[in-house]
């Protein structure tokens, strides 16, 4: 098991793995600050080989580099839950995603791949969370709420049922969303209103 991206994030992934006996032989990382990370060694990343036999999960936090760095790994992508966290039986997880601790994901929710389920995060029924998208700590989205690709909700950020919230949008910290959102906004406060569109990559 490798890690992609020596991060905080890296560190909260390491401690589901460990609940799980899964040991991580190394963090992989373009610009090292350090040895270890954790307990685990960091390694520069040019120096590993990968194929088809390793696996991994990208440790980054940043969606649109998360992406780019598992659209290029030739890897098997490992999904890690904590066990503190509710998954409904009948929601579905996509390879690479991370539901971290005392998350709720709840029936007929289908979650992407490499995506984060924060901490705390609640995904109501009938939720879905297209590839690479972010329920921030604390965030719940109500049911049938669609999230698009890359999109962004902040911590502690609330969705009405039934929204959809575009590809590569960011939902501002405690931001309240009742209406759709369009692709590539940022919307805060309480209503949500755009205050400004990311540029497409």
């Amino acid at each position: 098991m490798y890690l992609y991206g020596a991060s905080g994030h890296s560190k909260v992934i390491i401690d589901i793995l460990k609940e799980h006996h899964i040991v991580v032989t190394a963090v992989l990382d373009d610009a090292p600050k350090g040895d270890f990370i954790y307990d685990v060694p960091v390694v520069q990343a040019s120096q590993k080989l990968f194929d088809t036999s390793d696996v991994l999960i990208v440790s980054i936090g940043n969606n649109a580099i998360r992406k780019n760095i598992a659209q290029r790994l030739p890897v098997q992508f490992y999904t890690a839950i904590h066990p503190s966290a509710v998954v409904s039986s009948k929601a579905t997880i996509g390879v690479g995603t991370v539901v971290m601790p005392n998350a709720v994901i709840n029936a007929f929710s289908k979650i992407g791949d490499h995506c984060i389920v924060n901490s705390g995060a609640v995904v109501e029924h009938d939720c879905v969370l297209e590839n690479y998208a972010h329920v921030s700590p604390g965030a719940a989205l109500a049911g049938a709420v669609q999230v698009g690709e890359g999109s962004q909700i902040g911590i502690g950020a609330c969705v009405i049922q039934g929204v959809t919230i575009g590809k590569w949008a960011t939902i501002g910290a405690g931001a309240v969303i009742i209406d759709n959102v369009p692709d590539y906004a940022v919307v805060v406060g309480n209503p949500g209103k755009i205050i400004k569109y990311n540029e497409p990559s």
